[in-house]
């Protein structure tokens, strides 16, 4: 018996685990893209993927509806990556270990990756019914999602030929989405001007940001939860203005869309500084505990004994690595006015890798208006020219136009009525300030009229990430009626 076979709707939950077995995150999306490429053939459905893995199946339409428009789904093959401190599980090769509690699924000790394999459960359902009246269907599996829309960027979306789209990414079954922001992706490249450690550097140290709660980069955005990348470089701008600390091998967050909930830097020291640099960190850790003990409790300082790096930045590049990273706009930017209570622009400082050349910082900008995107990134790139020292910033991926609200739809009027008539109660009709690939399909459509249907998923991009399976019994009999009325 499988962890979920006592669930319903089968239909879907069979597929959201089978989907678990399969290694997905964001750039490992071959194996899952191949698995629905076969899955569609073996149906006699017509399937292909590109270059990408971004999957494209075609399916007639059945039950009186064969000679409907055309209707596209959509939803992306790829998960956020993320697992507990201390938890070994590898995302390249290894299934997800899934978990039942009560009405939520979660996986044991990673993220669940429902974000967004729910949604491409109730597509593969409706590829795979006999007994569902629907129109001509298109459905679009995206790659690279949660990198940039990098998949969607590139998809050949004139082989499209339907103009009306539901996509399965929302986060609620409550809602109606109806219009989303857009957003930017950018990396800075700070040099490192690599140098042996310095003779008189010979003790070594890793300090460590861990037990942030992280979470998703639009979802979370306005928690105030600490960003792990910028408390490292709080804490090294702290050492350096007392120390002469040399830093190598800084590393941290998982990806440029999800907080980041861990980081750390190898510190080479000079033996006499090592008490002065424990005090320094305990002193911050305990202000960290102050600060954050409402949006962030579980937040740790930890100084450990390491090996020594084989090279570290000049001090120079040090502190301008440090200055930097602390200095780029992060978080809540502006709030909507026309909306109360939603984030019109924010930024989330993502990762930070060691390169060859020193070390990138990637991050995202969401923004419901385009000129606001912008704006913040050429903040960024004034603060670049002001570091000097080569650092330099590009953009990253595709700059991913807003979905505009359209009050006059005819899909919306379409969902809104079966909500209405499945569930018994009102949709809410939602603008989000987050960013989907909706605002992508709808520019490279021409007239492409286009909702998302969500189920109540929780603590996405996070170890923490649950979806009520209940929610997933309310939305399958929804969908199954919406596709049946699109004559």
């Amino acid at each position: 018996m499988t962890v979920l076979e006592s669930l319903q709707p089968r239909e879907v939950l069979s597929f959201f685990e089978t989907l678990s077995g399969i290694p997905r995150g964001s750039g490992n999306e071959k194996q899952v893209a191949d698995w629905v490429v076969d899955f569609a053939r073996s149906r006699g459905l017509e399937a292909e993927q590109d270059e990408m893995h971004c999957v494209l199946v075609r399916k007639p339409g059945q039950h009186g509806l064969e000679d409907a428009p055309p209707l596209i789904l959509h939803g992306h093959l790829d998960m956020v990556c993320e697992k507990d401190e201390g938890v070994t599980h590898d995302f390249e090769n290894d299934p997800l270990r899934l978990v039942v509690e009560g009405d939520f699924i979660t996986a044991d000790g990673t993220s669940l990756g429902a974000d967004n394999g729910i949604g491409v459960s109730y597509i593969l359902a409706l590829l795979g019914s006999d007994d569902i009246p629907h129109p001509p269907l298109e459905a679009v599996l995206t790659a690279m999602e949660e990198k940039g829309k990098v998949g969607a960027a590139q998809f050949d979306t004139s082989r499209l030929t339907g103009r009306r789209m539901i996509d399965f990414n929302w986060i609620t079954d409550q809602e109606i989405l109806a219009g989303c922001s857009g957003d930017i992706t950018f990396t800075v490249d700070v040099p490192a001007e690599w140098e042996p450690v310095p003779g008189t550097h010979s003790e070594t140290r890793l300090l460590k940001v861990r037990g942030l709660a992280g979470g998703h980069c639009e979802f979370d955005i306005h928690l105030e939860r600490a960003n792990a990348v910028l408390v490292l470089a709080r804490a090294l701008n702290a050492l350096l203005a007392r120390h002469d600390v040399r830093i190598g091998d800084p590393h941290g967050g998982a990806q440029n869309n999800a907080i980041p909930a861990d980081a750390q830097v190898l510190l080479a020291l000079r033996p006499e500084d090592v008490p002065g640099v424990e005090a320094i960190v305990a002193e911050l850790a305990e202000a960290l505990r102050d600060e954050y003990q409402r949006a962030d409790p579980g937040i740790r300082l930890e100084l450990d004994p390491a090996d020594a790096p084989e090279k570290v930045f000049s001090a120079r590049a040090g502190a301008r690595f440090a200055r930097l990273t602390a200095l780029i706009p992060n978080g809540v930017l502006s709030w909507n006015l026309a909306v109360p209570g939603t984030v019109e622009s924010s930024n989330n400082l993502g990762t930070v890798r060691t390169t060859a050349e020193g070390a990138r910082l990637m991050s995202t900008i969401t923004a419901a208006v385009t000129s606001r995107k912008h704006e913040i990134l050429d903040r960024v790139r004034a603060l670049v020219d002001l570091a000097g020292g080569g650092v330099s910033v590009e953009e990253y991926g595709l700059d991913a136009p807003e979905f505009p609200y359209r009050p006059d739809s005819a899909l919306l009027a379409t969902a809104a009525q079966a909500y209405r008539d499945v569930v018994g109660e009102e949709p809410d009709v939602h603008v989000s300030q987050c960013s989907l690939e909706l605002g992508m399909f709808s520019q490279k459509v021409p007239g492409l009229d286009t909702i998302s249907i969500g189920t109540e998923l929780h603590d996405l991009h996070s170890p923490k990430e649950s979806v009520n399976h209940t929610s997933v019994a309310k939305v399958w009999p929804l969908v199954r009626e919406l596709v049946s009325r699109l004559d």
